[in-house]
């Protein structure tokens, strides 16, 4: 052991070298008592450490201390010990802390103003490993017995649970061996706490007692008593609270220990009962979630007694109450104790409580009388038989939340309401009322779903197989479309049931879905009818298959003499059904052809109809693609099919003697194509690699070298060059977009072939051609392959040579617009993956801001940066998007914007505030608030802009940002209200909507600072109340509405 010299710590205070001949005790006594507590700390702590000192020698030179008559000076030694013990407790021998141990439990007796002291050093202690077996005992017996803990400050009743804790953690059978000692020992300690940050402690360690096993003796009821005294929690934490606890911590922590034990039972169901009949809500909660979390633990022992008043006080709640909450919990409840009857272990001679509880949900509602204590019996099924029907969801809510405890609950129950509710249904002859009755025997039919198959022998429900069938079938003849609603729904339910509907029955379905779905008038029933079609045909593949593809391919393929719009409408509902019903592979091999068919007879014309059905017949190839994505084989049965037919069809359509007169053909029309897009790119971008890699060797030689041998009915009368030269090729370049379409789709690992040609090609038909759709799909398809390029000096290269390209072409030229939407494309797809080249590009951008040509249309172009595109450079295309790119994008950009807006003449100052209001408007709004103070001047002046884009997008943006930070949007209300109902009076009617809405959101601000403008607001928002246009009309009466209730009581 190094001799104990202070050394260079005492030449740090004072002390000299020649110090150096006194004992070492002297040194360190004088050092102690004449130094800080914190630079005395600061000093010895490193010394105990690294073993120059013991701590038995710290205790020694601090005598003079410790022993000193003056309580304060006593506490500062044994302050300055137990702060060194909190540093140094893993560097303790066995030893020591026997030594120490003894000091402190003596000092427990020593005056008030020491204890605080001598806790910390107990809790340092607490968690030495090397505590001999006996002083965890010793030291709690001690504060037991000689500590007043409520009368402590709060830190030191922490201190305290905080030693106990250690100790229950570390010495839990020396505390067992305490006994019932224990658990009184610590009920003197936690009765009367009331500091949250403490009641956490205390609420975990009764937690543990319970949990493992301490002895709770004769104490069960104090231990309840000293806990549940807290409930229901009543706690609302303090503003700026830096502790961050929460009234929900407080309630899930005390009903951890609440739930924990049957042991109480009998003490909390009637504090429970109590509470639920309270006018409080929140208490009702509270005790309705707790009931919930007991039931997970009891039995029908804890539970008997109980069982009449607990189901009295649910079933007045939801039959009562006007909160849909409490209703919910009392729900959840009632099925806890229902699954909690159903577990219980019946011996045999024990009374069945399931039984007898199911019957009094069944037979009876409990009703108390106000002048007697007698119960009396009403009849459940007298509600659900009322002819105004009045309580018949009430009892049908109650029934099904008992019914969906277990499956015992639901059998006991669906016995004796499903023949009733079918009895019911066929008594009334209303349709609400029948709708009614439906949605109950639906919620039955679901719980069935749940619980599984209904080949059971005692199932309920297949002992009414024939009625409930009967019942479904006519609410789908019925009129009413609500009643066909919840009919259809039955139907689906029904129909996944396997084995309940036979074979007869499956065909009355089909015949069914079939007429709702083509002929019936409203549209909600028809699109139900599909859906449910869609959800059945997994399940019965070959019925749908035989029954219903054929009829819908008849439907479709016949020609009426029927009106143009009839005609056309029934053959849009036929190819929406075929595509709906194709959710299993076998239907998609039967429906996909049928719908190649008629692309293929539709796609001949030029006539607007024929446009429109050639993007009707798209769209639903598009809904079959989307539903074969999950499944390999129907994924690439539909990709191989599909893409080389609609790739064959376009280029036959590209012909040149086929196109006298551009577009000349349906399929070759911009709105087609883009229909024909999401087509081909939903076929591709769940291909597995190998399987794409196979099908790109195909599609990338069509466009580069004209091999036309994959496509079927490949006889063309000339060749396909779609990069080629001359007028007469236009039509064949439009077709890029179907390459973009593909090439952009596949996933990143795939290698395109001759990629470095393509991109060269691409790049020079973005630049040069005349048709806008083409030159904006080649750039988007050049971009597309650049965002997914692996990096390296390919990817360089091609990059400086798009630059090269872009940059004389910007300068001047008539070709300036199309080498700006290259620019943006490009921009968007360095920026997406963090290239460094990003930058360079985008201020270029903000450069062309001051270009009064192409100004306006590059701020729209920050839109295009920062929002999705549809199309490509998205994740669901495999495209490359790194996390949070727009708030990187925000931080490098927006001060250039903010300067070059304070710099630019007045001309092009819109342009800035376009782009700077596109950039925020499609940023996270946390984000936004934080920078909100310094972009708030600018937003409030893009409000003045004439541009109704600029005014759009920045009430889109203001509008979150009044609901969000209404600390920081009063600041400005008197710029806000005066520019607001300025934009009301816009002549464009979204911009009058956004405004309005803003207006309403002005509410949310604190009303002493509204209140002054508040007749002004409502004079000027009865102007737009006669808008021409309803949607004007319904948010001015919202705001208005919003603006009159201000300052009303209880706002």
């Amino acid at each position: 052991m190094a001799p104990l010299v202070l050394g260079e710590e005492a030449a740090l205070t004072g002390y000299s070298q020649g110090s150096a001949g006194m004992c070492p005790s002297t040194h360190l006594q004088q050092h102690a008592c004449m130094i800080s507590l914190v630079h005395s700390l600061y000093l010895l702590s490193p010394g105990v450490k690294d073993g120059r000192w013991t701590v038995l020698q710290l205790v020694e030179a601090l005598g003079f201390s410790l022993e000193n008559t003056d309580p304060r000076m006593r506490g500062r030694g044994i302050q300055l010990l137990s702060q060194v013990l909190l540093q140094c407790y893993s560097l303790l021998q066995e030893k020591e802390v026997l030594h120490l141990v003894l000091f402190y439990e003596s000092r427990l007796q020593d005056n008030h103003l020491v204890i605080p002291s001598v806790l910390q050093g107990l809790r340092a202690l607490s968690m030495c490993e090397v505590l001999s077996p006996g002083l965890a005992v010793s030291v709690l017996k001690a504060i037991f017995q000689e500590v007043h803990v409520q009368s402590l400050l709060q830190l030191d009743r922490h201190t305290v649970y905080s030693i106990i804790t250690n100790f229950m953690s570390t010495r839990e059978e020396e505390l067992k061996g305490l006994g019932a000692n224990f658990t009184f020992g610590f009920i003197q300690v936690m009765d009367g706490e009331k500091d949250p940050r403490n009641l956490l402690v205390a609420f975990q360690i009764v937690h543990d007692l319970i949990a493992k096993d301490y002895d709770l003796g004769p104490f069960v009821e104090e231990l309840f008593e000293v806990t549940s005294c807290y409930f229901p929690v009543d706690f609302t934490p303090p503003p700026n609270d830096p502790h961050g606890i929460q009234r929900e911590d407080l309630i899930l922590s005390l009903r951890a220990v609440l739930a924990s034990t049957t042991q109480f039972a009998e003490f909390l169901l009637p504090l429970l009962i109590e509470k639920l009949d309270s006018e409080l809500q929140s208490a009702k909660l509270d005790s309705l979630q707790t009931l919930t979390a007991c039931c997970a633990i009891y039995g029908q022992k804890e539970l008997q007694e109980f069982l009449p008043s607990l189901w009295s006080s649910l079933r007045r709640e939801v039959f009562q109450t006007a909160s849909e909450k409490i209703e919910t919990e009392c729900l959840t409840a009632l099925r806890a104790l229902s699954a909690c009857l159903s577990r219980s272990v019946l011996s045999s001679d024990s009374e069945d409580l399931l039984d007898s509880f199911l019957s009094s949900i069944l037979q009876a509602s409990f009703l108390s009388s106000p002048h007697s204590n007698i119960w009396l019996l009403q009849d459940c099924r007298h509600h659900l038989c009322e002819p105004d029907m009045k309580l018949v969801w009430p009892s049908a809510k109650l029934l099904q939340a008992a019914a969906g405890a277990s499956l015992r609950t639901y059998h006991r129950i669906s016995h004796s309401v499903l023949p009733l509710l079918l009895e019911q249904y066929t008594k009334h002859t209303q349709s609400s009322q029948r709708r009614t009755i439906l949605e109950m025997l639906l919620g039955f039919l679901e719980l069935q779903q749940k619980w599984g198959h209904v080949e059971e022998d005692e199932s309920p429900l297949l002992s009414h197989q024939a009625p409930v069938c009967s019942v479904v079938f006519s609410a789908l003849l019925d009129p009413s479309v609500q009643l066909q609603l919840v009919g259809i729904k039955a139907l689906t339910v029904l129909g996944s049931l396997q084995g309940f509907l036979s074979s007869s029955n499956l065909e009355l379905v089909v015949d069914h879905l079939i007429r709702l779905a083509l002929h019936e008038e409203d549209s909600q029933s028809s699109e139900a009818a599909m859906e449910a079609a869609g959800s059945l045909a997994p399940t019965y593949p070959k019925v749908f298959s035989g029954h219903m593809v054929p009829r819908l391919e008849e439907e479709l393929q016949l020609e009426r003499e029927e009106s143009h719009h009839k005609r056309h409408s029934l053959q849009q509902r036929c190819l929406q059904a075929l595509a709906a019903v194709s959710t299993h592979t076998s239907i998609v091999k039967d429906t996909v052809p049928i719908l190649l068919q008629h692309l293929q007879k539709v796609q001949k014309g030029t006539e607007a109809k024929n446009t429109q059905d050639v993007i009707s017949v798209c769209q639903s190839l598009h809904r079959v693609a989307l539903q074969c994505q999950q499944d390999a084989e129907g994924c690439w049965y539909f990709h191989q099919t599909v893409v080389p037919c609609l790739l064959a069809m376009a280029v036959q359509a590209a012909m040149p003697e086929s196109t006298h007169t551009l577009p000349g053909k349906a399929l070759l029309e911009e709105e087609v194509l883009a229909a024909m897009i999401p087509v081909i790119s939903a076929a591709t971008a769940h291909l597995s690699p190998e399987l794409a890699a196979q099908s790109v060797s195909h599609v990338v030689p069509l466009f580069l070298d004209g091999d036309v041998s994959f496509l079927p009915q490949n006889s063309f009368p000339c060749s396909f060059q779609p990069f080629g030269d001359g007028e007469h090729l236009e039509a064949q370049r439009r077709l890029v977009a179907l390459l973009m379409a593909f090439v952009c789709s596949l996933p990143r690992d795939v290698a395109i072939p001759q990629q470095e040609w393509l991109l060269r090609e691409l790049l020079a038909l973005s630049c040069s051609s005349n048709c806008p759709f083409t030159a904006t799909t080649a750039a988007k398809c050049f971009a597309g392959l650049v965002n997914k390029h692996p990096a390296g000096q390919q990817l360089d290269e091609i990059l400086q040579l798009a630059v090269n390209r872009m940059e004389p072409s910007l300068a001047e030229g008539p070709r300036r617009t199309q080498a700006l939407t290259l620019l943006l494309w490009v921009t968007k797809a360095l920026v997406l993956r963090y290239h460094p080249l990003s930058s360079c590009l985008t201020d270029k951008l903000l450069g062309l801001l001051g270009d009064t040509e192409l100004g306006p249309a590059t701020a729209d172009g920050f839109s295009l940066l920062m929002a999705e595109s549809p199309d490509v450079l998205h994740k669901g295309c495999h495209a490359d998007v790194r996390i949070m790119f727009r708030q990187r994008f925000f931080t490098d950009n927006v001060p250039k914007l903010v300067r070059g807006f304070h710099g630019a003449g007045p001309d092009v100052k819109a342009n800035y505030l376009k782009g700077l209001s596109h950039v925020l408007n499609h940023l996270p709004k946390p984000v936004l608030v934080t920078e909100l103070p310094t972009l708030l001047s600018l937003l409030l002046e893009a409000l003045s802009c004439s541009d109704r884009v600029v005014q759009l997008s920045t009430l889109s943006c203001l509008h979150p940002l009044l609901l969000e930070a209404p600390q920081i949007m009063s600041l400005h209300v008197d710029t806000l209200v005066t520019k607001f109902l300025n934009l009301t009076s816009s002549p464009t009617m979204a911009v009058r909507i956004a405004a309005l809405r803003c207006a309403h959101a002005l509410t949310s601000l604190p009303t002493t600072v509204l209140l002054p403008y508040k007749g002004r607001v409502i004079r000027a928002l009865a102007k737009p109340l006669d808008d021409k246009k309803r949607l004007v009309r319904k948010e001015a009466v919202a705001a208005r509405g919003e603006w009159f209730l201000l300052g009303s009581p209880g706002r």
